[in-house]
Parts: structure tokens; C-alpha cells; sequence
């Protein structure tokens, strides 16, 4: 999915979060925050941690990836080794 900002990442993020059939508060009990943090970040996500953003994501079981603009890439793809 292309996210080109913050509101776009929230709602992609809640999105997630509905299909999976969680609650803020689950959300956030998985991860050690409050309910109303999750709640922040989905409604004002321009006022979130990256650090909250990334405990967000562990929740849900998603990660974030930066690639160039225009550029398609295979985000399924990539590196099959470790270093």
C-alpha cells in the first residue's frame, strides 16, 4: 500500500487493526501502552512517537518499509539471505 502521509498511515493502520478484529485496548495491551495512545495516533497521527508508531505496528503484526518514490518495487521480494 502507498502512504504518502500521516493521516493516510493512520487510517491504513486502523484499517489493519479492524480486520484483525482488535480493539485500541487490545492493541495497546500488547504492546505495553494505553488505549488512548492508539486512539491518538489513528485520529492525530502527526502528534505520534515514532517510537509509539513502531510499537503500533508490532501489535498488528506490520512493518514499515521506505523505497524511493515512483519506484516499483516488489514488496513481497527482496533480500532471502541474512548478512
Amino acid at each position: 500500500m502507498k502512504v504518502t502521509s500521516a493521516e493516510a498511515l493512520a487510517a491504513a493502520v486502523r484499517d489493519q487493526r479492524k480486520c484483525r478484529r482488535l480493539t485500541q485496548k487490545e492493541t495497546a495491551a500488547q504492546v505495553g501502552i494505553k488505549q488512548s495512545t492508539v486512539s491518538g495516533f489513528e485520529t492525530h497521527p502527526q502528534a505520534t512517537k515514532l517510537d509509539t508508531l513502531f510499537k503500533i505496528l508490532a501489535a498488528l503484526e506490520l512493518e514499515l518499509q521506505v523505497v524511493p518514490r515512483g519506484s516499483t518495487v516488489d514488496v513481497g521480494g527482496g533480500w532471502t539471505k541474512e548478512w
